[in-house]
């Protein structure tokens, strides 16, 4: 199933491809915006793979959107006017519909990611499948990645959070180092000890000895960094706190 959201500052343009989407098999709704500023409020906290933004909106518009991501997407861009088709293009947009568009068009469209976001996790298949394989812990010490080239050892506790970054996910090591492998976060969540890791957000996983305090929205490590306290995981988060009084 791939998860999109859809973007357009004009009500009836919005309701037409939210009804493309729900008619669509293949894909799920998250959410439809009016604004891009909308939008990256929703990818704080929910999973996206494929996007469909206007380009013509007030406040920021869709290729200042979509160079304002930090996580990747798939992005098809939808409007009026088609000389704006290379500018989307060197963003990367997998494709472009020239409103008004039908159904036809935009499953044009919709098939190339639905094709890609397959791709993806048939290789992340194969991939976690063998770091899973080389991710055995020995003796609940060490945590063997996939980094350089080469095989790595890294000490769990000397592991402060974990980082997405797109297909990967880096590993903040003690000392300020960081170690960049090939690997879902989800997987790594499941591979760490339960009693010493949590995940906190969509994109972070922190080592719960290394918290030194929180706020309402973030949580603080004790080298003096700072990393996000997503909603939907707070209520977890403040019950493991209440069961240590």
């Amino acid at each position: 199933m791939v998860r999109c959201i859809a973007i357009d500052d004009e009500p009836l343009a919005l309701r037409q491809i939210k009804s493309y989407i729900e008619r669509t098999e293949q894909l799920q709704l998250v959410a439809t915006c009016r604004s891009a500023v909308d939008a990256l409020r929703v990818l704080e906290s929910e999973q996206v793979d494929l996007i469909f933004v206007d380009i013509h909106m007030p406040d920021m518009n869709g290729l200042d959107f979509v160079r304002a991501l930090t996580a990747s997407h798939y992005i098809v861009f939808t409007t009026a006017h088609p000389e704006f088709a290379l500018e989307g293009f060197k963003l990367n947009a997998i494709d472009y519909l020239l409103k008004p568009f039908s159904y036809e068009e935009f499953m044009k469209a919709t098939q190339k990611a639905i094709s890609l976001v397959d791709l993806v996790e048939r290789c992340h298949a194969a991939e976690n499948a063998i770091a899973q394989n080389e991710a055995e812990t020995s003796d609940k010490e060490f945590i063997s990645v996939k980094a350089d080239y080469k095989t790595q050892l890294v000490k769990i506790v000397d592991i402060v959070y974990l980082e997405s970054a797109g297909e990967y996910v880096r590993l903040h090591i003690e000392g300020s180092s960081t170690i960049t492998t090939l690997f879902r976060l989800k997987n790594m969540e499941t591979t760490l000890p339960q009693e010493l890791f949590l995940r906190v957000h969509r994109s972070y996983i922190v080592n719960l000895k290394r918290i030194s305090g929180y706020t309402k929205g973030r949580i603080f490590l004790d080298n003096g960094e700072y990393i996000p306290l997503g909603e939907n995981y707070k209520e977890r988060f403040f019950e493991y706190f209440n069961n240590m009084k």
